[in-house]
């Protein structure tokens, strides 16, 4: 069925509907992974967003549910040049279209992604519609510039968790699936402050040797020290991290009393409550080839997988805040560590789904902190 996408701008494109075919609406940004399609739909960072994807292939590896990222498709909808016909991979379950259409969500495919992605390059994101109904470019353009803008809204609240849960499963393996953490022993406990996390954080907490305990983000700080963990994790999630003050708040009152890690929005909270502040950016960081500098060790080790729209002001941070790392794509802050208190984060996902694993050694870093802070207390 024919299908358009209409920017706010007027600027459209026509196309071929798959999935759900219907209508949906949200803010256009695009990704430049080659792979991982699946990862990115079920990231809840990407709630409220409809994803170009630059890869000019995408289906072909099918779907498995081991790979989803969340209980549920977060994307708004996804844009792409070509939908692959055939599904090639041992461990697919199911095709992408049947995917989509299983979980209620729109594609639009046979679009110019090129043409697309270097109009938000120098534009900038935009808000956009996807629609297979007879509505003139015009109408639906005002439409899209009718809805609610990506700044100032905060979407932590309507992806976090309603109730405490506990996490314990590690990561995949070929063979052996998901391994079982609940009877490790001599684990570390951490409270997890869940903004929109993808499992992958969690499985890799629990693989190096994390009990995990996740709460919805509204959780006040007494609540979590009443748990008694070892260490506080500020994870990633959606939306303009502005408006989510209770956080902020919550991380104030836990600092110093524990060791403090912070992923892509957890890292924008995290710098907030200590005085930084935050800006959007013009078309963000959606990929996984972002190279990173280390200042400390004084040179390029690691390469990135990234998804954010929202970056730290450079200038006049905070004095008890250093500065780690910064993009070498636009010099924004890439990660940064408080001066007197264990407390760290990182822009970028360590955790890698999808991406290169040149940054899984903050969970390291971190068990080394709330290790240290066990001692020393």
């Amino acid at each position: 069925m024919k299908a358009i996408l209409v920017l706010e701008d007027g600027r459209h494109f026509e196309g071929e509907a798959f999935g759900l075919e219907g209508q949906t609406w949200g803010e256009v940004v695009f990704n430049t992974s080659l792979s991982g399609y699946q990862e990115v739909l079920t990231d809840p960072s990407y709630h409220g967003q409809i994803v170009v994807f630059t890869n000019p292939l995408i289906g072909n590896y099918g779907i498995t549910s081991e790979d989803e990222e969340s209980e549920m498709v977060h994307a708004k909808g996804m844009v792409i040049k070509e939908l692959s016909r055939i599904t090639s991979n041992f461990r697919s379950q199911k095709s992408l279209d049947q995917y989509l259409k299983e979980q209620g969500v729109m594609g639009i495919s046979g679009i110019d992604t090129r043409a697309l992605t270097r109009h938000i390059r120098d534009k900038g994101s935009m808000r956009g519609v996807v629609t297979v109904m007879c509505e003139s470019p015009k109408c639906t353009a005002e439409k899209a510039s009718s809805l609610p803008l990506m700044k100032g809204s905060n979407l932590v609240k309507e992806v976090t968790r309603k109730t405490k849960t506990e996490h314990t499963e590690g990561l995949w393996r070929l063979g052996n699936g998901f391994r079982d953490t609940s009877s490790d022993k001599d684990v570390l406990h951490v409270a997890a402050l869940d903004l929109g996390i993808k499992r992958n954080i969690l499985r890799h907490l629990s693989d190096a040797g994390c009990r995990v305990t996740l709460f919805p983000a509204s959780t006040p700080a007494n609540e979590i020290m009443a748990a008694k963990p070892d260490g506080l994790f500020l994870s990633n999630g959606p939306g303009d991290p502005e408006p989510v003050t209770v956080v902020r708040d919550t991380i104030r009152e836990l600092l110093g009393k524990l060791p403090i890690f912070g992923i892509c929005l957890g890292h924008q909270i995290f710098c907030l409550a200590m005085g930084a502040k935050t800006f959007k950016l013009k078309f963000g960081h959606r990929g996984i080839n972002h190279p990173v500098m280390d200042i400390e060790a004084g040179k390029v080790v690691r390469i990135t997988s990234q998804n954010h729209g929202f970056a730290v002001v450079n200038e006049n941070m905070p004095e008890d805040l250093a500065v780690t790392h910064y993009s070498l794509y636009d010099g924004t802050i890439e990660g940064v560590r408080h001066k007197k208190y264990p407390a760290f984060s990182v822009q970028y996902h360590p955790e890698a789904s999808p991406g290169p694993h040149d940054t899984t050694g903050h969970f390291t870093q971190f068990i080394n902190l709330m290790r240290e802070f066990r001692k020393a207390g």
